[in-house]
């Protein structure tokens, strides 16, 4: 039978590369976050007909698509061996990050449960830079999240965690390294502190689970343990979609010891269907980005991985020694892996500043896109200064002839400039008794020129200044509503 198309699959297509011709780039390093490019079409043609061939795989049930259980094993037993665990170490594939990290949080609380049967809500102790997935996972999965304030360069002291470890505690979280600000996180002093209190340690390494195994210090020094080298560390969660450039989404979550990942699965038979047996949270889900993944592995092989890390390395130094050139501006703290934050440098004249908002916006003019953070006030007063982020991928290497002027350039256009007031759009601002309802968050939104389907504003800076400036869960509920309008289909 052949069915009678409403629409032409050449127009159809054609009206989606016109959609797709007003993103950011995805390729050539233009975008220095969200995607990560190994420079390699070959790879990208051997992802997309991996991902072909699994198109009609449900990735629910391995005993029926046994296929899947097949590249899971060998996707799993790769990412293992890069994180030193031994055969006491099991995993699960996920769709992404978020998703590795809600297991994590999962699997703790219950076994906390387990052994704490009427104790009640229990904590989830993290530094301020851990990312924000654990926030989401305590608000989904009834934790009661205890942040641990870091210092002005993003590093915490292992002595301010185990000072809150306790009964109550299900999991202590550590990043290696955090997103915001790149600091590899004391794993080892947290590990022993965790383990004198019989307490879960989750490592997260979504971001650095791939290319951290193949780093070296500027000096050449190896890295501190971080992953399953280190005793005490229960879970690493590692991101197949970021530096194993596997397309989104696929990442891998490891446990040590097999009854403690069974508690993260969901099983039922209390229903008149099929018996249900889940290890992650969808049931459902695409077998095609593990089948990249498991096909990027084999192509590319441990050797291929740090091969791509290295390149990573020398454009990282490169893009550190540029900022340190830079009147004005200063990388933040010392970073670890292929990430960068970049903060004014307050140590030179107001009039020689350079704000890190008006620059990622002024390089964005260039054609180069960054990724501006706010500032963070911490529970004890310390505040996180405002940054710009950078994420660096193989593909940026070769592009550095033209980016390390366009941030050059960028800094000299807003040397001297004030960071964005937002007094001013403040005080349009209605005030407000009552939580804000989707209509009046709309108004807002539009006196402050945003929503309308129109997205975010060439400049950023306003926009990060008002979340700044703004109570949270005012921002918060914006932010919300800005995104929602986005989605909302026109009439």
């Amino acid at each position: 039978m052949s069915l009678g198309f409403v629409e032409e699959p050449g127009e159809i297509l054609d009206r989606l590369r016109a959609l797709r011709a007003a993103d950011a780039p995805t390729h050539g390093g233009r975008v220095l976050s969200y995607v990560y490019d190994p420079g390699d079409d070959a790879l990208d043609d051997l992802a997309a007909a991996a991902i072909r061939e699994m198109q009609p795989v449900n990735g629910l049930d391995p005993t029926t698509f046994t296929s899947v259980a097949a590249l899971e094993r060998e996707v799993v037993g790769f990412v293992r061996g890069l994180l030193h665990g031994d055969d006491d170490v099991v995993g699960s594939v996920t769709t992404g990050g978020t998703e590795s990290c809600l297991l994590a949080v999962k699997t703790a609380r219950d076994v906390w449960r387990a052994g704490h049967p009427d104790a009640g809500r229990p904590r989830l102790i993290a530094p301020t830079t851990v990312h924000a997935a654990f926030q989401k996972a305590a608000h989904y999965l009834d934790l009661t999240l205890d942040p641990v304030p870091v210092d002005r360069d993003g590093r915490v002291s292992p002595d301010a965690i185990a000072a809150r470890l306790g009964d109550d505690v299900a999991l202590v979280v550590v990043s290696a390294p955090s997103y915001p600000v790149a600091a590899l996180d004391p794993v080892e002093e947290v590990a022993a502190a965790c383990a004198d209190r019989g307490v879960a340690l989750h490592v997260d390494a979504c971001i650095g689970g791939l290319v951290l195994p193949f780093w070296r210090r500027p000096d050449g020094a190896g890295l501190p343990d971080w992953d399953f080298a280190v005793p005490g560390v229960s879970s690493v969660s590692a991101d197949l979609h970021k530096f194993g450039y596997a397309p989104k989404g696929v990442s891998v979550l490891l446990q040590r010891g097999r009854d403690r990942q069974r508690a993260q699965y969901f099983a039922t038979t209390r229903w008149p269907g099929y018996p249900v047996v889940n290890p992650t949270v969808l049931g459902s889900k695409s077998a095609g980005p593990l089948a990249a993944a498991w096909a990027i592995i084999h192509a590319l092989g441990a050797d291929g991985f740090a091969e791509l890390a290295d390149s990573c390395r020398r454009s990282t130094e490169t893009l550190r020694a540029t900022v340190d050139g830079i009147e004005g501006l200063r990388v933040l703290g010392e970073p670890t892996g292929p990430l960068l934050a970049v903060a004014t440098d307050e140590t030179v004249p107001v009039d020689r500043r350079v704000d890190p908002h008006h620059w990622a916006d002024a390089v964005r003019g260039s054609g180069w896109v960054l990724q501006l953070q706010p500032g963070l006030t911490q529970d004890d007063g310390v505040r996180l200064p405002p940054t710009t982020h950078l994420t660096i991928t193989p593909v940026t290497e070769r592009g550095l002839s033209e980016l390390v002027p366009a941030l050059e350039a960028g800094a000299d256009a807003v040397r001297g400039e004030a960071p964005f007031d937002p007094a001013p759009l403040l005080g349009t601002l209605p005030l407000l008794d009552a939580p804000l309802d989707s209509a009046t968050a709309a108004v807002i939104l539009a006196g402050l020129g945003l929503g309308g389907g129109a997205g975010l504003p060439d400049r950023q800076a306003p926009l990060l200044a008002l979340i700044e400036a703004v109570p949270v869960p005012v921002a918060e509920r914006l932010l919300i509503e800005l995104l929602a309008r986005l989605v909302e289909p026109s009439i």
